[in-house]
């Protein structure tokens, strides 16, 4: 390829500017990298926080977007394992050094010098992306380009910490919120064998929670959700999906002891929780980051066996302004993705 080709991509030119379409060039693979053709994005909540400066270390044009499927187009020097055409995906874990001390424990995700798409190198609302080889993702034939992209971040953030937790098959599991990360959460908690109670505000989202697979529901707004949740036995973990601290300090009192509260809804706002809620139960509050690359292809393989899929709207890379703004302000349907 010529190195000075150009794609179509979406670029922010300054914090919180509009999101525009333009030609920009696109590098060839340099060592260890690979060129992907883009076939789909996500467009994920932590985008806002990325387009609107919320990031350290941001270089302005950027081009959103970490949750990429497409076929690799180019292969750089040194690459192993991996040949154009293959189908991969790359989500929020998007490269390690595999020098630094986190990286030689084999702690991937905790890398010091680890990449993002969007935030250290271009994303994927674009036509073509160049990434680390070592953050790709194998997609499984049974999943199209649109299903595999929410795999990378809010599948695997997902999947990755529900598995991680004490819970058995068989226990009781709530997910607090039921957004675009919630109702992939509630999918994977059921098809994992949990009995799942699925926490959102309004009583209008129960029938889509038990359609998800919940086998109960607790409308936030109707009560003291965890006497709801003792009501019906407590739970082993909550998964927070919702980026609301007060609602997660909510469904503490409603963990059985030694219970896990596991946060993967990101929020500034401190946790209104006092020791002593954690003393004499002994219970756990948990942060879980994303997933690495190996962690995404086991996310999208148990999605192949168990049937779990994102609910998405796809849209156009010509409208990437609007898919965002769909996202931005709620109006979307759990997910949006960006197809090219």
């Amino acid at each position: 390829m010529n190195p000075k080709a150009s794609h179509r991509a979406v670029q922010v030119p300054s914090v919180g500017a509009p999101l525009t379409l333009v030609d920009v060039e696109t590098p060839a693979p340099g060592p260890d990298q690979v060129r992907i053709a883009v076939a789909a994005c996500g467009v994920c909540g932590t985008d806002q926080g990325i387009v609107n400066g919320g990031f350290p270390g941001l270089s302005w044009p950027l081009t959103p977007g970490h949750e990429i499927a497409g076929t690799i187009a180019e292969v750089g020097a040194g690459v192993a394992g991996w040949e154009v055409g293959d189908r991969v995906a790359v989500g929020w874990f998007g490269g390690h050094c595999n020098r630094c001390i986190p990286c030689r424990k084999g702690d991937f995700i905790h890398c010091a010098n680890g990449q993002v798409p969007s935030w250290h190198y271009p994303g994927g609302y674009a036509e073509s992306v160049t990434v680390p080889a070592n953050a790709l993702a194998r997609i499984p034939a049974e999943l199209s380009f649109a299903e595999a992209a929410p795999m990378g971040c809010a599948g695997v953030t997902t999947y990755h910490a529900l598995r991680s937790t004490q819970a058995q098959p068989g226990d009781r599991v709530a997910v607090l919120g039921l957004g675009g990360l919630g109702h992939l959460g509630v999918q994977f908690a059921a098809a994992m064998g949990f009995e799942t109670i699925a926490i959102a505000r309004g009583a209008a989202r129960a029938d889509d929670a038990r359609d998800l697979g919940a086998q109960h529901y607790i409308d936030s707004t109707a009560g003291d959700v965890s006497q709801a949740m003792q009501t019906l036995g407590g739970a082993a973990v909550v998964l927070a999906t919702a980026a609301n601290s007060a609602a997660m300090a909510a469904t503490l009192g409603g963990l059985q002891p030694r219970g896990e509260l596991v946060i993967i809804g990101v929020s500034a706002e401190p946790l209104p929780i006092a020791p002593v809620q954690l003393i004499g139960p002994g219970l756990s509050i948990v942060g879980h980051p994303s997933g690495t690359a190996r962690d995404v292809e086991e996310t999208m393989a148990f999605a192949v066996l168990s049937g779990v899929r994102a609910r998405i709207e796809e849209r156009p890379l010509a409208q990437a302004a609007e898919a965002y703004a769909a996202m931005a302000d709620g109006r979307a349907h759990y997910r949006m993705v960006l197809t090219m």
